[in-house]
C-alpha cells in the first residue's frame, strides 16, 4: 500500500518538538504543577510522560523495522509505576529528553523505505498495527496530550471537563 502522508507525518513529528516547547515555556511556572481534579495529571506530568514514552516508541519502531511481525504488549504507565512516583524532571530536562527521543524516532523513520512503512506487527489493543499506524499514533498521542495541557491551563472552572487522564 502506498501512503501519501509519510512526509507530512515525519514533518509533523518534528514540528511537535517546537510546538510543545513553545507552548510549555509560555505557561506560568505555578500552573505547571497544578492538579485540577482527582485523577487528573498536571501539565508537568503530561510533559514528563511525553518525554518518558519516546524510548518506548523508538524501541517499537525499531522492532517493527528489524523483526518480522513482532508482538507487543499494551503500555499502561500508571500500572507500571511503583507506589512512590519518581520526582518530575524540570521542564527544561523533560523538553530536552522529548526532543532527543523524538529526533531519534524521526531519524529511524526517515531511513525507512516505502516498503518498510507497510511492515506490520501484532498488538492486542488494536485491530491493525504497524510502522505507518504507529508513526501516526505517536503524532496523535502528542496532540492529545498537548490539547489536554491547554485545557488544564486555560479552561475556566465552569467549563472544565474533570475527566481523569
Amino acid at each position: 500500500m502506498k501512503h501519501n502522508d509519510i512526509d507530512a507525518i515525519l514533518r509533523s513529528l518534528g514540528d511537535s518538538i517546537a510546538i510543545l516547547s513553545d507552548f510549555v515555556t509560555s505557561i506560568p511556572g505555578e500552573e505547571l504543577k497544578r492538579v485540577r481534579c482527582d485523577g487528573c495529571w498536571s501539565i508537568a506530568q503530561h510533559v514528563a510522560h511525553l518525554a518518558d514514552v519516546q524510548p518506548m516508541g523508538l524501541q517499537r519502531i525499531s522492532r517493527m523495522l528489524d523483526e518480522d511481525n513482532p508482538e507487543f504488549v499494551p503500555y499502561f504507565p500508571d500500572k507500571e509505576e511503583s507506589e512512590e512516583p519518581a520526582p518530575l524532571p524540570s521542564m527544561s530536562e523533560a523538553l530536552a529528553a522529548f526532543k532527543k527521543g523524538r529526533e531519534a524516532i524521526i531519524e529511524r523513520l526517515s531511513a525507512a523505505t516505502p516498503e518498510d512503512w507497510n511492515r506490520l506487527a501484532v498488538h492486542p489493543e488494536y485491530q491493525q498495527y504497524g510502522v505507518h499506524i504507529f508513526a501516526r499514533h505517536i503524532l496523535m498521542h502528542d496532540h492529545w496530550h498537548m490539547y489536554r495541557m491547554e485545557e488544564l491551563w486555560l479552561t475556566r472552572d465552569e467549563y472544565f471537563s474533570a475527566q481523569a487522564d
